[in-house]
């Protein structure tokens, strides 16, 4: 019991004895009442004078602050579960120990203390296939959104042994990337560009590429572009099912110009550091895709592409492995992107089993049956005048290489997600979907063979609380580890679920707007913050600067999915293909107009805004409205095309922002926020420029020397400085009494 529940208890038992010590001729009852009423009083001033004299007591109805958004009671533990066996899962509990779990025997084991990470100063860690070794990672540098440098650490689990990893030539280096292989102690890791393999992790290091040179060859790892545009990873390399091979992408970036990367601070001089950048209609990188052995004589093999390809500009955007000898391989032309095509790749040469039309899955993941005679995609199905949804595809191969035989097993108005895994033994497909609302993504499997139809396996599970879903199957398909955004099965955020509990949170709200093409979520601040084939409406798990405006400042947030967003079928995706800026500006205005209607809604006080494609699409609102929005902040905004990559603007060429005359923001005022990222200070330098020329009222904010994220103490200040402007511009304005109604009051 806490303390307010203790002395009211006491003021109960005190009543209680009073009354059991008085003989029944004596009591006098209107003083029995009297007293109550006293007893009953001084013990609700008690209850409440420890309600709110006991520190750290939470109020029901507590304002979120920025503080809050930064505090360790609020911070998403993510235990990181693998699959190490069928039966075993490996993950890192909220104390930070290493834990193997057994889901059979229900038994737990620590296989690393949380001390050992700090004896190490380690961050990140990986278990070797045998379980027997642990690889540290410690000094950490972040290069771009996925890539890092840093030392690396092979520590014994047993003995307690440690060994530096590290190349033959060059001692405490620091690594590109380091990473177990399949079995085994394989290791491979990437220095100065090249790629070093170990057997075990006793063996001497082999180098297996020679050609590496910094910011032109990359073997195994990805360069900016494909880091960022085309992987969504920088590892460009796979390990064949057994272990006996790599396959790995060269990429040769010297025909690319460079971006210059400016540091300010720290030195005399600035300083800078080129890398290769490709903006729109530049030269992109040359990728090759070679295979070594890895077992005996190494032999490195280059697979020459069909001759359809060896004359164009091609991306390779995603490599997988069907078996010891075979993979496939899935190019996307660099121009039109309109055709994605897939390759089956068998020992030096390209076969192709089938080309089909590109949509924004062009990257996903196929998977293949045992023998590799069957494999699964998802397709884009027409459906009635709701236009094509992606859905689940089976393709079999005929006798002649070049044909397939496609069926088609799942259909309906809403997009299968992600094809998770294919069970051969029970014929089975599971799937992530949005059946049901675009806003949710749950579990689904179908049968392949028409035996059992499609089944909801998470919409009943926790369904108050969860409809987000991830999910992760084991090696055999038998099990699966789901993943919520508030909830875990091996990690329930007990700290943050306790912290939220007191928190005046924003109430989610949706509402359609127009018929097939936008949805709003309602929480007066509009936010355009998604790039095509984005979501700015679901039910994941969100807090952000925004959520202190409407806990503290009564401010609505109001979020968009227009025409050009994503999950809602590829009619509503594809109406910006070549015409940003346009159809989704329509559908942007259209949701401002509905807001003003709004009873609730005051029209003077109406603010906006973005980041990165969010932040051009603001800066649009603001250019073709006048005196609709009284503050716009634009935070890293494109502002033209031409200046962004190449696979990006390929993909969505629209119109830039660069129509020197009509940068008028009337009487807003407008902010702009500058970190370094992939969208260079050249974007806003461009804006000011204009700004300037038509004498806007503006204010810029810059973050120097930040990499493609800010660190947690620039991110802290973004979001201080976003609250303290829109809370300050939004307010109501006061205006001074006239000496008239001074006189009237008096």
């Amino acid at each position: 019991l806490n303390q307010a529940e203790e002395l009211r208890c006491l003021c109960v038992l005190v009543f209680l004895k009073d009354l059991a010590g008085m003989s029944a001729p004596q009591r006098n009852w209107k003083g029995i009442a009297i007293a109550l009423l006293v007893i009953l009083a001084v013990c609700s001033l008690i209850t409440l004078s420890v309600i709110l004299l006991t520190p750290g007591t939470p109020s029901s109805d507590t304002k979120l602050t920025v503080e809050d958004l930064f505090s360790a009671d609020f911070y998403v533990h993510d235990p990181e579960a693998c699959w190490i066996n069928e039966s075993e899962v490996i993950y890192r509990n909220h104390h930070g120990h290493v834990i193997r779990f057994n889901i059979l025997t229900n038994e737990t084991e620590i296989v690393l203390k949380n001390t050992t990470f700090d004896t190490f100063k380690a961050t990140r860690y990986s278990i070797s296939p045998d379980m027997k070794y642990v690889l540290f990672a410690y000094n950490i540098k972040q290069v771009y959104r996925h890539s890092f440098t840093a030392s690396y650490i092979i520590y014994s689990i047993h003995t307690r042994e440690v060994l530096q990893l590290d190349p033959p030539e060059v001692l405490n280096s620091k690594l590109q990337h380091a990473a177990w292989g399949v079995q085994g102690q394989q290791l491979v890791y990437i220095f100065e560009n090249n790629i070093y393999y170990q057997s075990d992790v006793r063996s001497n290091s082999l180098r297996l590429t020679s050609s590496g040179k910094e910011g032109v060859i990359y073997n195994g790892i990805a360069d900016w572009l494909y880091e960022e545009e085309v992987l969504h990873t920088h590892v460009a390399h796979w390990w064949s099912p057994d272990g006996e091979r790599l396959a790995f992408l060269v990429l040769n970036d010297s025909l690319v110009p460079n971006m210059a990367l400016p540091t300010f601070t720290g030195s005399t001089y600035p300083k800078g550091k080129q890398y290769p950048y490709p903006k729109a209609g530049q030269p992109n990188p040359m990728v090759k895709l070679f295979v070594v052995n890895l077992y005996g004589p190494t032999h490195t093999l280059e697979l020459t592409p069909p001759d359809e390809l060896k004359l164009r500009e091609h991306y390779v955007v995603m490599v997988k492995w069907i078996s010891a000898y075979t993979h496939t391989h899935i190019h996307t032309h660099s121009y039109t992107h309109t055709h994605t095509r897939i390759h089956t790749l068998t020992h030096a040469t390209y076969t192709h089993t089938h080309s089909y039309t590109h949509t924004h899955s062009c990257n996903q993941e196929p998977f293949f049956s045992r023998d590799g005679s069957r494999f699964f995609l998802t397709v884009p199905v027409k459906q009635g005048g709701r236009g094509d949804f992606q859905h689940v595809a089976m393709f079999t191969s005929q006798v002649r290489a070049d044909q397939n035989e496609l069926r088609h097993l799942t259909s309906g108005n809403w997009e299968v997600t992600q094809i998770l895994a294919y069970d051969e033994n029970s014929q089975s497909i599971y799937f992530l979907s949005t059946e049901g609302s675009s806003s949710r993504r749950q579990l689904f499997s179908v049968s392949t063979v028409g035996l059992f139809p499609r089944r909801c396996l998470t919409c009943e599970l926790n369904k108050a609380h969860c409809t987000f879903f991830s999910a992760d199957f084991s090696p055999t398909n038998q099990h699966v580890l789901l993943h919520c955004k508030d909830y875990y099965i091996l990690e329930n955020n007990s700290v943050l679920r306790a912290a939220l509990r007191y928190k005046r949170i924003q109430l989610l709200e949706y509402r359609i707007l127009e018929q097939d093409s936008v949805f709003i979520r309602v929480f007066s601040v509009f936010i355009s913050d998604a790039a095509p084939g984005g979501q700015q409406v679901n039910d994941r798990y969100s807090l952000d600067w925004d959520s202190v405006l409407v806990s503290s400042d009564n401010v609505i947030v109001a979020r968009l999915d227009g025409r050009g967003s994503g999950f809602q079928g590829q009619k509503v995706l594809q109406e910006v293909h070549r015409r940003l800026g346009s159809v989704e500006l329509q559908d942007q205005l259209a949701a401002v107009e509905y807001l003003l209607k709004l009873p609730y809604i005051d029209r003077t006080r109406i603010g906006v805004f973005g980041r990165g494609y969010g932040g051009y699409v603001a800066l649009l609102l603001i250019k073709s409205t006048e005196n609709v929005f009284k503050c716009a902040a634009a935070m890293s905004p494109v502002t033209d095309w031409s200046l962004y990559a190449s696979a990006f603007s390929e993909r969505y060429l629209g119109f830039p922002l660069q129509d020197d005359s009509r940068y008028q923001v009337g009487s807003s005022n407008t902010q702009i926020l500058f970190p370094a990222a992939n969208v260079h200070f050249q974007h806003t330098a461009e804006l000011i420029k204009n700004l300037v020329k038509v004498v806007a009222n503006y204010t810029l904010q810059i973050y120097p020397d930040e990499g493609h994220f800010l660190s947690k103490s620039s991110q802290r200040h973004v979001a201080s400085t976003l609250s303290s402007y829109f809370r300050s511009c939004l307010q109501e304005e006061v205006l001074p009494i006239s000496e008239e109604e001074e006189e009237e009051e008096e």
